[in-house]
């Protein structure tokens, strides 16, 4: 079980060096040999963090609701599904409104589609694939999402996940992908917010370590703008979010 500090940087250090992305960095539950108990724990603990930094509930109001309907059943692709907490609440949220909605979510990583899987339920699945497989098979959403991906991709995997995307979303739908955006208010917010959990609710997980070593990974909103093809806008949220987006309603000037 790892320290709570586990692959941690000095605070000082990391906020000295937060003015470029450290692409170099490594996210310990990436790594093929992590701990499978740890990694469990990881993604089961995913909700408490998502609920407050990734936000369904205004995810669900903005970006999905208003593609929702009564009479036909709307499909929505969450990349890259980690823990599966994500999907699922908005999966209720619809069904609260009594919205009709499907939700498919996709990851290399076998692991974390059988920590989603726990979530299976009608409307919702889990499956290990790439956005390159669905293009592939000519597959098409309504809503193309993914959360807490893009800080994990190089400039040749971010434009390869950008095209699929396009390819991806059906006439009239959108592709929302959401992240973090790096600074030291929200490497110092995380820092603060989660050592009184460090010993407890987050103890013998990835979620600290990881957190700190997303936000190190993550872009500045100018940066991101820097990086994306013509047709795509970036947009800020709250807690230092950042959502790339693209549809038939974003436009160039």
């Amino acid at each position: 079980m790892p320290r709570p500090d586990a692959g941690e940087p000095g605070l000082l250090h990391a906020l000295a060096t937060l003015d470029h992305r450290d692409v170099d960095a490594r996210e310990l539950m990436d790594d093929a040999a992590a701990d499978p108990d740890t990694l469990e724990r990881t993604f089961h603990r995913f909700g408490i963090v998502n609920r407050i930094v990734s936000r369904p509930a205004a995810v669900y109001e903005e970006w999905v609701r208003p593609r929702l309907a009564t009479t036909h059943r709307a499909r929505l692709l969450d990349i890259g599904v980690g823990g599966g907490d994500l999907p699922f609440r908005i999966l209720q949220l619809a069904r609260r409104d009594g919205l009709r909605l499907e939700i498919v979510g996709i990851d290399p990583d076998e692991r974390a589609v059988a920590a989603a899987s726990r979530f299976e339920a009608p409307g919702f699945r889990a499956q290990v694939a790439t956005t390159a497989d669905l293009v592939a098979e000519g597959e098409t959403f309504d809503i193309v999402w993914s959360n807490h991906v893009l800080h994990h991709l190089g400039a040749a995997e971010l434009g390869a996940l950008l095209a699929d995307t396009e390819r991806l979303v059906a006439p009239g739908g959108i592709g929302v992908h959401g992240d973090i955006e790096r600074s030291r208010g929200a490497y110092l917010g995380f820092w603060a917010a989660t050592l009184p959990f460090a010993w407890n609710v987050f103890a013998g997980s990835y979620i600290r370590p990881d957190g700190l070593t997303s936000i190190r990974r993550s872009h500045t909103a100018p940066e991101l703008a820097r990086a994306i093809p013509r047709g795509w806008r970036v947009k800020r949220g709250f807690p230092s979010r950042l959502e790339l987006v693209w549809g038939s309603e974003i436009r160039d000037d």
